[in-house]
């Protein structure tokens, strides 16, 4: 938007001049953009100044957000979609390219891990997907999962002001709740990789949770008071994840962002549960490998690593 590029006030004749369009018309679109919910100081002698922009998710306040070079597919933004990982698997099938984002406003059957589902309020939060093809071992699929958190904390501690931690290998917790989830699948053609969805819920700026979460799941805005602007939000993101993926994707694993991750991780030196096939095992967290496996001690001493896709890790006294 044109007011969005300036600095300070605008004069009415100089927004003619611009767009060239009338007077009448400039103080038309004025009224309309206020209507929408922009919030714009008119002074007499000064002209226009924009205040404040409503918190629009879309493909336009995206884009102005997101420096050029970021993906190099599409983006393509959805009112309301079933799933954002459900779309990014469809448009697989038909061809999408790589470094492709859905991203949507509401999702009426978002998916968490192990068939859950991921609550979607409408105008709060942030829900999408990045569609990537890339040349990839399949165990290796399951990094990324571990890359996006990276990504995911990285970004909602520059919003916060705090540490936000990982409880390994998917979850981002601020002040020992949920704020984001991370869910990637994958689709095989001839037993190599065809595509990766990368998918990403982010609790931003809703403060109300139902009784029977509201002791595990929060929002950044919920735990610090300071409201979130979504698109500015997720283009942040974006950047954060395609330079560690870019640099995981050279080095095929995860040797490089082990103490990054290690420095995040809430479970590290914690005792927690193991649950394997509804059986619980208690064991200590050390860390992580380069395969991005927990790595637990046994009461014994003795080292195991867990793999992501086998177990459920949870505290020993609660959700952390």
């Amino acid at each position: 938007m044109f007011l969005k590029e300036q600095q300070g006030f605008v004069s009415g004749q100089d927004i003619c001049d611009q767009l060239g369009i009338s007077r009448t018309a400039v103080w038309k679109y004025i009224n309309k953009l206020k209507e929408e919910g922009y919030e714009i100081e008119s002074v007499t002698r000064k002209g226009y100044r924009l205040l404040q922009s409503p918190d629009f998710m879309t493909e336009e306040e995206l884009i102005q957000n997101l420096p050029d070079g970021t993906l190099a597919g599409d983006v393509i933004y959805y009112d309301s979609v079933d799933s954002t990982n459900e779309e990014a698997k469809r448009k697989a099938a038909q061809g999408a390219p790589d470094e492709s984002l859905y991203f949507a406003d509401n999702q009426t059957a978002g998916k968490g891990r192990r068939g859950r589902t991921w609550v979607s309020p409408k105008g709060e939060d942030i829900f999408f997907s990045l569609l990537l093809r890339p040349e990839l071992p399949v165990e290796s699929a399951s990094m990324l999962t571990l890359v996006a958190a990276l990504a995911a904390a990285a970004v909602s501690e520059k919003y916060t002001g705090e540490t936000c931690q990982i409880k390994w290998p998917n979850d981002i917790v601020l002040h020992d709740k949920k704020v984001c989830g991370i869910l990637t699948e994958m689709g095989l053609e001839m037993n190599e990789i065809s595509y990766i969805v990368v998918g990403v819920g982010f609790n931003v700026n809703r403060t109300e949770f139902s009784e029977d979460i509201s002791d595990m799941a929060s929002s950044l805005c919920k735990e610090t008071g300071k409201k979130v602007p979504r698109a500015q939000f997720l283009a942040d993101f974006l950047v954060e994840f395609m330079n560690r993926y870019r640099r995981f994707l050279k080095e095929q694993n995860l040797a490089s962002f082990v103490e990054e991750y290690e420095s995040h991780l809430v479970n590290i030196g914690r005792k927690v549960k193991i649950i394997r096939k509804g059986q619980e095992e208690i064991r200590t967290a050390l860390g992580i490998n380069e395969m991005g496996e927990l790595i637990v001690q046994k009461e014994t001493g003795e080292l195991e690593t867990v793999f992501t896709g086998e177990v459920s890790v949870r505290g020993l006294y609660g959700y952390v």
